[in-house]
């Protein structure tokens, strides 16, 4: 398989678990392929190189059953300023449109890409319709899912994925007759009604495990009391007072709890002010790119009348991207950000086990 805008290989661990080999991974950030390289050793088949530019070197793209894309979300957040599929990094996607163009009849017969949920009303709703078309326009029938991290590990991250299939040998296209479900649910299915002309190729995984089974407190290290990873009493006690009202009160329960329970905490900014948001339902906020001073997520540690605060880890954040054990060689900035803009391991090996192998073999059957 081909794993476009591979980051730190997290895709290529979920492949792979489901039986799949990468041929080549392509992404444009030396830092990233240098934590791609410190896990998985020399990686000779990992081209550093912009998407737009590796799209007229065609010859350079091995020819595989699949090819899956990652590309930015950035422009279609609200980090982004929402500007869209056609603007910024999230343009990418039109250089990975322009080298399935120039491959020609080697054009993978699979492709599954992802991004945020967000691109479903990027533009109410017309950039998710110009990816369609435009998959439509090189050959693929389309289908579409919103996955959770949270069914496998414990953290919030829904994310839209599409597939491709060239010739479609299964699955039907009654896209009218959808009815909502774990994997699709009524926002998604609404985009999908309103796209018109589009050519659909249907099927109906399996239901994913059932979110939040996996608590926060699994995949926790724990750090000596005089580790220099936990704050000062200072400022642990400064982001005590920065929570609202309403997050204090469940803190100071915590607090006064007789056991040890955790929860996570982001800085918002709310009416100009930065706020301390505390989660306690036992599944970590949405990793981010540590951007800024609040993309780093922060454990919130309460119990026996004291409260304890310090940063997630590299080994957590991994674990919580379902890569644990993976081996971080950098400094730890530069592996939030690759685990931060990256897809969950368990998200993906569970999509190309239950979505794309029934596809993949119809293929190959229809092949023989």
């Amino acid at each position: 398989m081909l794993e476009f805008f591979a980051g730190v290989g997290l895709a290529r661990m979920g492949f792979e678990r489901a039986g799949w080999e990468v041929v080549l991974a392509n992404d444009m950030a030396a830092d990233k392929k240098e934590l791609y390289e410190g896990h998985f050793g020399p990686s000779p088949h990992y081209l550093l190189d912009d998407i737009h530019e590796l799209a007229e070197q065609p010859d350079q793209v091995p020819t595989a059953m699949l090819a899956h894309a990652s590309f930015p979300c950035t422009d279609l957040s609200l980090a982004g300023a929402r500007r869209g599929i056609n603007q910024g990094q999230s343009s990418a996607f039109w250089g990975f449109m322009h080298l399935l163009e120039n491959l020609g009849e080697r054009r993978p017969p699979l492709l599954l890409i992802e991004n945020v949920t967000g691109l479903l009303t990027s533009h109410s709703g017309a950039d998710f319709q110009s990816l369609l078309t435009a998959m439509n326009g090189q050959g693929y029938a389309v289908d579409a899912v919103v996955l959770d991290a949270a069914c496998f590990v414990p953290q919030s991250r829904p994310r839209l994925f599409v597939l491709g299939v060239r010739s479609p040998a299964r699955g039907s296209d009654d896209i009218a007759a959808l009815q909502p479900s774990a994997l699709r649910p009524k926002n998604l299915i609404a985009a999908m009604q309103a796209a018109p002309g589009v050519a659909w190729t249907l099927s109906a995984p399996p239901d994913p495990p059932e979110r939040g089974r996996v608590k926060l407190d699994e995949i926790l290290d724990h750090p000596q009391d005089d580790s220099p990873e936990w704050w000062s009493r200072e400022r642990a006690d400064y982001l005590l007072n920065q929570m609202s009202d309403r997050h204090r009160e469940t803190a100071d329960r915590m607090i006064a709890g007789k056991r040890w329970s955790y929860g996570t905490v982001f800085r918002r900014v709310r009416n100009g002010k930065s706020m301390a948001e505390l989660r306690t339902d036992g599944i970590a906020g949405c990793l981010r790119t540590p951007k800024g001073g609040s993309g780093r997520q922060i454990l919130f540690q309460a119990g026996h009348g004291e409260h304890k605060v310090r940063l997630l880890n590299a080994n957590e954040c991994a674990r919580l991207m379902g890569a644990d054990g993976y081996r971080v060689t950098t400094r730890l900035n530069q592996a939030l950000f690759g685990f931060g803009d990256a897809v969950c391991v368990d998200a993906v090996a569970w999509l190309a086990e239950h979505w794309l192998e029934p596809h993949a073999a119809a293929l190959k059957a229809a092949a023989t």
